[in-house]
């Protein structure tokens, strides 16, 4: 009895490990359950990653900054994000060089509300290991006029102005299926110019990641979901300009059940995360 004591101890901690409840699972794009390791294995052969998220999401800003710190631990990496946008790219560096603090930033650059809890994190952790990060996504004002009054607007811009967009013209494809889609979620406020205003954005996000991107170096960037799944948004744009390069996507979906991934959500990314409805938000 006493020789088989240790293995009912080892069978009682493993059967209690298993039950433990998690907050996430992470499944391929075929729904079929992955441990992070695997998905750590992957991630660190490709060029670029997009990381989308759910803006006001607890695991997926852990997931960020936890998948990133450990890929920059067998590969250089570069970072940048849709949450600052590029003209503030001049105050970004000042942050990470130590030129100014974290308040002048604040005071200086359009920083999201959420900016402190979600994306801090990750911008202090290429501040300290003396990382680019790239600041990616379109100002606003520029969006909003797309949304009222088409692409053609964007021509009266200054070559200052310009200098923080995509080059024009900036191809656009209106039949892409997440387009569409974005139709159908807006019901009578959907307009082919809002469609317009959300490519501007993908546009402008690929731009700029494949003007800093280096070779040798794996660009990590975060963006909403919507910006990349089912390999549309930014990742059709880095495709249509470079097809050589390998890319990685992830996503991150809620269900009240993660233990199976509901078929609406296959297909989005190589690696979806399945997060516990119930989990805290961030706002």
């Amino acid at each position: 009895m006493k020789r088989a004591l240790p293995l009912l101890i080892l069978v009682f901690f493993t059967i209690n490990a298993v039950a433990q409840k998690s907050p996430f699972i992470i499944y391929n794009h075929k729904g079929k359950k992955v441990n992070y390791k695997k998905m750590m294995k992957k991630l660190a052969k490709k060029d670029i990653v997009l990381f989308g998220e759910l803006h006001n999401n607890a695991i997926s800003h852990w997931l960020e900054y936890e998948v990133t710190n450990d890929l920059m631990k067998t590969r250089k990496v570069i970072m940048g994000a849709e949450m600052i946008e590029a003209d503030n790219q001049t105050e970004l560096d000042a942050y990470l060089s130590g030129e100014i603090d974290s308040k002048a930033l604040d005071s200086l650059a359009r920083l999201w509300p959420n900016y402190d809890t979600d994306y801090a994190p990750l911008v202090n952790l290429a501040k300290d290991n003396q990382l680019t990060f790239i600041a990616t996504n379109i100002p606003r004002r520029y969006a909003n006029m797309v949304y009222k009054k088409g692409f053609s607007v964007l021509d009266s811009l200054t070559a200052e102005e310009k200098s923080w967009i995509a080059p024009l013209p900036m191809a656009f494809d209106s039949e892409l299926p997440t387009y569409k889609e974005i139709l159908v979620m807006m019901g009578d406020h959907g307009t082919p110019e809002l469609v317009m205003a959300q490519a501007t954005k993908d546009a402008t996000m690929s731009h700029f990641i494949l003007k800093n991107f280096r070779k040798g170096y794996l660009f990590m960037h975060f963006n909403g979901a919507f910006h990349s799944d089912f390999y549309e948004g930014i990742l059709w744009y880095l495709k249509n300009e470079n097809k050589d390069l390998q890319y990685g996507t992830i996503s991150t979906v809620t269900q009240d059940d993660i233990h199976t991934l509901d078929e609406e959500h296959k297909n989005k990314a190589d690696f979806i995360i399945c997060v516990d409805s119930n989990m805290t938000t961030t706002y």
